[in-house]
C-alpha cells in the first residue's frame, strides 16, 4: 500500500477528494437550479401573456402545439441573453403582430377587437327595440270587399263564416 508522507494511505485521499469533488458539483448544480426555477418561472409568466397561434383559445404556456413549444423555446432565449419583458413583448407583436397578444393594447388599429362587442350587441338592441315598436303600433288592415270573397271561396262552407 503506497502511503503519503503523512501516513494516508493514497486511497483514502482519492476517496476524500471525489466526496468534496462530487459535493461542490452537487452544491453547484443546486445553485444552478434555483436559477433555473427562476427562469423557467419568467419564461412561463412571459408565455401566458402570449396567444398560440395554433390553437388561438390558449396562451402559448398552456398549449402543447409544436409551434407554442418553438415559441416558448424562443422566449426562453431571448430570456437567456438578457432581454427585457418589454423587449420579448416587443418582439413578438414585431414578428406576429398584435393577434400575439391575450390582451392587445388599445389603439385604432384593436379598436374592433376591443369594442367590436359592445357596438353589436348595441346595434343587436335597438334592432330588436325598433322592431318591437312596429309590431306594436301596426293596425291590423281590413279586408276589402274583393279580398272577404276570395277568402271566402277558399274556406269550406260553413253556417257561420266569419268573414260573411
Amino acid at each position: 500500500m503506497v502511503r503519503d508522507p503523512n501516513g494516508w494511505p493514497m486511497r483514502w485521499t482519492a476517496v476524500v477528494l471525489l466526496l468534496v469533488t462530487l459535493n461542490c458539483a452537487a452544491w453547484g448544480a443546486a445553485g444552478s437550479s434555483t436559477d433555473d426555477s427562476h427562469y423557467q418561472a419568467r419564461v412561463r409568466q412571459l408565455a401566458e401573456g402570449f396567444r398560440c397561434l395554433v390553437c388561438q383559445n390558449q396562451s402559448l404556456a398552456d398549449s402543447n402545439a409544436d409551434l407554442a413549444a418553438d415559441l416558448r423555446a424562443k422566449i426562453g432565449e431571448e430570456v437567456r441573453q438578457g432581454a427585457t419583458d418589454a423587449q420579448v413583448r416587443a418582439y413578438m407583436v414585431h414578428r406576429y403582430g398584435d393577434f400575439v397578444l391575450y390582451r392587445p393594447p388599445v389603439k385604432p388599429a384593436t379598436w374592433a377587437l376591443w369594442f367590436g362587442p359592445f357596438v353589436a350587441l348595441m346595434v343587436g338592441v335597438s334592432v330588436l327595440w325598433r322592431t318591437m315598436l312596429r309590431r306594436r303600433n301596426v293596425q291590423p288592415r281590413l279586408l276589402d270587399e274583393d279580398e272577404r270573397r276570395r277568402v271566402n271561396e277558399w274556406l269550406p262552407a260553413q253556417d257561420e263564416s266569419p268573414l260573411r
